[in-house]
């Protein structure tokens, strides 16, 4: 079982693996709205690479220790090997939009759930959450409880205050696709779904819950 009972007063270590600057704009997320958290070392595998990797360890160090790993790496051979590592060290390794057993694997950055066995980071990084100040049916105010790493739910909130809340659903969807840098080309054949519109409607989806949970008046019917 993963240990995650540290102190938490204590940095949280993040340790990435990318390839070719894959995580770059997720990094700089989490540096930029992050709390507690350490980007403690960013390996980037940038040579070109041959189509099957029989020794992923001459690509891939083993000397890394963390409380988590981000895993951003491209090619399946050294994913894969890399979240083998991860298990053996006993450090929790988050693929998002990738399936290998052993990894956390949400669709997306933003569709990770709330999980406390994943510190710091769990807690403030994932599916959205927002809590609104609503007045006269406008959009006062919006605080981000929970975002997603690229930084696009905090981006957004300029964008729409002042918006009324009867448009604030769609408003909040179609922005963060502007936001988003996942391609839009990129379809998952399961749910048909790409990742730049699952971004889109869980995003909505926490604007329309804080909505509910608003006390102030919304101007709903």
């Amino acid at each position: 079982m993963m240990n995650m009972s540290r102190d938490t007063r204590e940095p949280f270590r993040l340790v990435v693996f990318e390839q070719n600057g894959s995580g770059d704009y997720k990094i700089a997320g989490i540096e930029v709205y992050s709390r507690g958290i350490s980007i403690e070392k960013v390996f980037d595998v940038s040579q070109p690479l041959p189509d099957i990797i029989d020794e992923p360890e001459e690509y891939i160090t083993s000397s890394f220790a963390g409380d988590m790993v981000l895993n951003f790496l491209k090619h399946p051979d050294l994913s894969e090997y890399l979240v083998r590592l991860c298990v053996e060290k006993d450090i929790p390794v988050i693929a998002s939009g990738q399936t290998i057993p052993g990894a956390i694997c949400p669709f997306t950055c933003c569709g990770l759930e709330n999980r406390k066995d994943l510190g710091k980071y769990g807690a403030q990084f994932g599916m959205p959450e927002y809590r609104v100040v609503v007045d006269r049916g406008i959009i006062k105010e919006i605080e981000v409880v929970r975002g997603a790493t690229c930084g696009a739910t905090w981006q957004v909130i300029n964008r729409m205050i002042g918006v009324p809340v009867s448009e604030a659903e769609s408003r909040i969807g179609r922005e963060i696709q502007f936001l988003c840098m996942n391609d839009p080309s990129a379809f998952d054949p399961v749910s048909s779904k790409s990742a730049l519109h699952y971004a889109g409607e869980v995003h909505m989806a926490a604007l329309r819950k804080a909505l509910d949970h608003s006390s102030f008046d919304t101007g709903r019917p």
